[in-house]
């Protein structure tokens, strides 16, 4: 063969091989699945990202391209399920036209619906008595900078419809107790062994119903209404 054809031939292989290798490149989607799938085969965080990248036959500059470590990594994987439960809500037209306690609600049966399609996973994330692993985890730390945006908006919402009172030193501390609800939710739906997990939906109900008639006028804010009305006098 001509030394110059051969010489051409090659340089296409080499081009090609260039090309498959930049286009088989992970993303930050496909090591996401990646260490889901890692996880749920081997119960257990990868002994290093480099071992973790070689099984995917990549070089661990690739993952340090998207994240700086697993623990980030764990993050960005439950601020995915935050907007994947976010997303679902806004896509559906009713939402919009749902009071905050309604939104509230469907929020969390959303939230528990993303967590049951990744149950296995989810269940490596936490270890009995979930109660205590719930508040000491890192991974939940974006999940709950979104929660704290999203129901400070909605208790925004609420305070405009007067679904919920504002009352001094302690209306700007809901939202902190609404992530605390949530953690006892989430702990409910782990320990849950009813059929389908509708003993969660029910807690899920009175749960919030609860959280919102507290927020809300009550007798007590009548009585002191009456008190500052005596005092007035």
């Amino acid at each position: 063969m001509n030394p110059f054809l051969l010489y051409f031939f090659k340089l296409i292989l080499q081009a090609e091989c260039y090309i498959t290798k930049y286009l088989a490149l992970m993303t930050a989607s496909d090591i996401i699945a990646a260490y889901i799938r890692f996880k749920l085969t081997h119960g257990k965080t990868p002994a290093s990202v480099y071992l973790f990248m070689q099984e995917s036959q990549q070089s661990e500059s690739v993952f340090y391209e998207h994240f700086n470590s697993f623990d980030v990594l764990e993050k960005e994987i439950w601020n995915n399920f935050f907007h994947q439960c976010l997303e679902r809500l806004q896509g559906q037209e009713v939402y919009q036209g749902y009071s905050a306690r309604e939104k509230l609600l469907a929020f969390y049966y959303t939230a528990i619906e993303v967590f049951r399609e990744n149950r296995s996973y989810v269940l490596t994330c936490f270890t009995s008595p979930y109660s205590k692993s719930l508040i000491q985890t890192d991974c939940l730390t974006t999940y709950k900078q979104s929660f704290f945006q999203y129901t400070q908006q909605l208790l925004t919402e609420g305070m405009n419809a007067q679904e919920v009172i504002k009352r001094p030193y302690v209306s700007d501390q809901y939202y902190k107790v609404l992530w605390l609800q949530f953690l006892f939710v989430m702990k409910y739906w782990l320990e849950d062994e009813s059929k389908g997990f509708e003993k969660t939906d029910a807690a899920i109900e009175k749960a919030v119903n609860l959280s919102f008639d507290l927020m809300g006028h009550s007798i007590l804010d009548s009585m002191l209404d009456f008190g500052k009305f005596i005092l007035q006098k």
